[in-house]
């Protein structure tokens, strides 16, 4: 199966599925003398993990990583620094009943187009527990990242028609929705408490910011940042739409509203806004990076569904098993973790082209 890797200089490849003995993460490219412990990539994992509060999905799983290659006496070697995390409870029999039968808003029907065989337990690769060999990764890109001075954090902007109304980055990791406004959190999970009660499901919106990023980043032509920051985002299963910096509401705007009017300090050169989210002709220029995903509503719903089974006859489907009611809440260490690979992979490459 292709497309398992994402990344150049800092690279990743991901293996194994939700319902089989392991997941786990292979990284090429991380410098060595890099201190480095389990602990570390547990501290990430541990914010995606399912079963944290009630509007995720109970499904027990420690998620604990077994860091088994490229590091020696608590630092990186610069070797291929490989991890796995082993699945401790599955329950394929709640799948039982759909292994005939293509499920509304999964890959079922395409993965067994593309491939002829498809693994109806929790989706195989196609399932969001894949994401968890991202965030161990990504633990790893955070530490360099974190070396060089430049943070990112990622937050639950909006749950259905619930938005934020301010940012507190204080507050994200202290209510179940990691949202940065506390009372609009505590709508949130009312949001999310009703649709579940209804064996439903419903999306929301991702907003992750990147401070510190220095000026210069990425390429003018196919490999502009936002490019990549896009492919490595929308490769996040549940991701249906991406924006940088104003995104879609430029569409609205004039040319003397949106750009990003210059003015010099003593020691360099600003921008009075910053609609374009950080990034201007595919290059970062030094303002915050400003990205936001729209996350679809949980295909795995109780709520009954009409679709058809392998022999296109027509069948009544209400999905059981461990759901989250959202995706969100467990997202946001993803998105984090893809945006911190996709800055040290281009870090990476402009030090390697232009030996900076």
């Amino acid at each position: 199966m292709a497309g398992n890797s994402f990344g150049q200089l800092f690279k990743i490849t991901t293996f194994g599925e939700s319902h089989g003995a392991a997941l786990g993460v292979v990284v090429d490219g991380v410098p060595p003398n890099i201190p480095l412990k389990e602990k570390d990539i547990q501290e990430q994992l541990d914010r995606r993990k399912p079963g944290q509060s009630s509007v995720t999905t109970p499904r027990k799983e420690s998620d604990q990583v077994e860091i088994l290659s490229g590091v020696f006496e608590g630092k990186t070697t610069g070797t291929s620094l490989a991890m796995v995390i082993y699945n401790h409870n599955q329950k394929s029999e709640d799948y039982s009943e759909l292994k005939n039968i293509f499920r509304p808003g999964h890959a079922d029907y395409t993965y067994l187009k593309k491939y002829g065989i498809y693994d109806y337990r929790g989706s195989g690769r196609a399932s969001g527990r894949e994401t968890a060999c991202r965030v161990a990764a990504g633990a790893i890109a955070k530490k360099i990242l974190a070396q060089k001075g430049i943070v990112l954090a990622a937050y639950t902007l909006s749950v259905g028609d619930v938005a934020a109304q301010k940012i507190d980055a204080s507050v994200i990791e202290r209510n179940p929705v990691r949202a940065p406004d506390m009372e609009a959190a505590k709508r949130m999970m009312k949001r999310i408490e009703g649709a579940k009660k209804e064996g439903d499901s419903i999306g929301g919106v991702i907003e992750a910011v990147v401070k510190k990023c220095p000026a210069g980043l990425g390429d003018p032509v196919f490999d502009k940042l936002e490019a990549t920051i896009a492919h490595a985002l929308m490769s996040i299963g549940g991701i249906r739409g991406i924006e940088i910096g104003k995104g879609f509401a430029a569409a609205k705007m004039k040319g003397s509203e949106h750009n990003d009017r210059f003015y010099a300090t003593s020691d360099n050169i600003q921008t009075h806004t910053n609609h374009a989210g950080g990034i201007s002709g595919g290059i970062s220029n030094g303002n915050d990076i400003v990205v936001r995903v729209a996350v679809k509503p949980t295909s795995s719903i109780a709520k009954p569904q009409e679709t058809i089974d392998k022999n296109k006859k027509k069948v009544t489907l209400a999905i059981k098993g461990r759901h989250d009611p959202c995706l969100c809440p467990r997202i946001v260490p993803v998105v984090e973790a893809m945006l911190a690979i996709t800055i040290v992979d281009h870090l990476f490459i402009q030090k390697a082209l232009y030996h900076e």
